[in-house]
């Protein structure tokens, strides 16, 4: 394995919180630490061969959208500068430089808030099938990776392990209460337009995305991650043609490898070849170089901030 690659976090002093696909999140009382790894899922199995340079990318990606759309709604981040962290983590400091974020502690809505521009990826096969995506009608003619009349909301559960289940309006407001399921729908597609928008004058098409959200102080605030190449669709604008698959600048490239080798997605996943996971680093790279406008550095921290969360 590649000595940059990391794999796995093993803070002692530190109560671990949670290990996700691809975060290690530790307990500080009233606040958590989010340790992006290098760590890559596709069909919700964790793989064993790490992408270097992801979490760098998952991170300061995050830290730019939450200050982009922090007008649309607050978030969870208090900061990214590691010199800004208490003085407990500042012992791991090697181990947390431009990887980790320090956020609030939320109660997380069970649920992942999927808005969609585009048809492509499990809509395209649903729409083939019943001219529908997440159950919404939508007209006849369209073709794979076309732009959508209108952008969807199609929520999904959330599952720690196996695969999200698609779910309703109506079953959102269920689990959440209408008044929150409306600003959940909302903040979303608002969220989307806005980012959109801009990421097109980078040259990049987001075909999709997902969001999540937790409730700090009794009020809505945008957490986890936004708008990264593993939460999103990015697609080059100037390669974009309507009736095919794109080519990607996200995970979709190792999804399609992992078709191509008719792996069964279940546990264990095939390690991945050099050449894949070199061409999976430059695409990352490259996605955070369009959209911030900046090479990646990962001693640059983010300075923003959440100011009444």
């Amino acid at each position: 394995m590649d000595k940059d690659v990391l794999l796995s976090t093993d803070f002692k002093e530190l109560k671990l919180y949670k290990r996700g696909k691809v975060r290690d999140v530790y307990d500080l009382g009233d606040k958590l630490l989010i340790v992006s790894t290098d760590r890559i899922s596709c069909f919700d199995v964790v793989l064993p061969s790490g992408i270097p340079y992801k979490g760098y990318v998952l991170t300061s990606l995050s830290c730019f959208w939450f200050d982009f759309i922090q007008d649309i709604i607050s978030h969870h981040l208090i900061t990214a500068d590691i010199n800004n962290y208490p003085k407990e983590l500042q012992k791991y400091k090697t181990g947390l430089l431009g990887r980790a974020i320090l956020v609030v502690k939320t109660k997380p809505l069970p649920l992942e808030c999927v808005v969609r521009g585009y048809l492509s990826g499990s809509g395209w096969k649903e729409y083939l099938q019943k001219q529908s995506v997440c159950g919404i009608k939508l007209p006849s003619g369209l073709h794979e990776s076309d732009k959508l009349p209108d952008i969807l909301f199609t929520p999904s559960t959330k599952q720690d392990t196996g695969h999200d289940i698609n779910i309703t309006q109506e079953y959102v407001e269920e689990l959440v209460g209408r008044d929150i399921a409306d600003k959940l729908r909302k903040v979303s597609i608002n969220i989307y337009k806005k980012a959109s928008e801009y990421a097109l004058t980078r040259g990049i098409i987001i075909a999709d995305t997902k969001f999540e959200f937790g409730i700090s102080d009794n009020k809505l605030i945008l957490i986890d991650e936004v708008l990264t190449p593993d939460s999103s669709r990015f697609w080059p604008y100037d390669e974009y043609q309507p009736g095919r698959a794109q080519p990607s600048f996200d995970k979709q490239f190792v999804r399609d490898y992992l078709e191509s080798i008719n792996w069964n997605k279940t546990p264990p996943a095939p390690e991945l070849p050099k050449e894949i996971i070199q061409k999976t680093t430059q695409k990352y790279l490259e996605a955070h170089k369009r959209l911030t406008g900046e090479e990646l550095n990962p001693a640059l921290a983010c300075k923003s901030g959440v100011k009444d969360a």
